[in-house]
């Protein structure tokens, strides 16, 4: 298992990597990428130990771990999640003003960079797209195995989160922070 997770933790590395070149165009986007970062590196670690269980416990660190995490990481006027244009889980609908985001990553495929954008608000948001690895297929694949089927049928009626393929775009990590001004 450990072997299988050696190419999850190479593209993780890239992931993370991501935000820190387009920070130098944009102060709102470094901003958005530190806050984002703890949450996603400590779901990311919550995956692996899951996945390092078995498919099913991988299944609970997405949905019991995940907004434990989300709610950890959001403090100080910051508040931090992911959401996805396939949703699973309907508590992590986007808010409508990551909804042009998510279309334009899916509109233009190679478009990879993280985003920040002034709200209407005052404050500002951040997107940072988030993309199939290997390991994800288990629960997001086009060929989910039984009786992980059931349990995500049984878990999320409705889940969407489906049908992806190494590389898709699957979504992205956000963050909602004050104007630094």
């Amino acid at each position: 298992m450990l072997r299988a997770l050696v190419p999850f933790l190479s593209a993780a590395s890239l992931v993370l990597a991501a935000p820190l070149a387009a920070a130098q165009e944009d102060p709102r986007i470094a901003r958005g990428a530190a806050a984002v970062a703890p949450f996603q590196q400590q779901l990311m670690a919550a995956l692996q130990e899951g996945l390092a269980q078995g498919p099913e416990a991988a299944i609970d660190a997405c949905r019991v771990r995940a907004p434990e995490l989300a709610r950890a990481a959001s403090s100080g006027g910051v508040r931090v999640g992911r959401t996805s244009h396939k949703l699973r889980n309907p508590a992590n609908a986007p808010a409508p003003w990551m909804k042009p985001l998510l279309a334009g990553y899916l509109a233009s495929p190679a478009d990879r960079r993280p985003h920040a954008v002034d709200l209407p608000d005052g404050r500002v948001g951040y997107v940072q797209p988030i993309l199939v690895q290997a390991p994800c297929l288990v629960c997001h694949g086009e060929s989910i195995a039984e009786p992980l089927r059931a349990k995500l049928a049984a878990l999320y009626p409705h889940d969407r989160a489906t049908g992806f393929r190494e590389g898709d775009f699957r979504g992205v990590f956000w963050a909602e922070l004050a104007r630094d001004d």
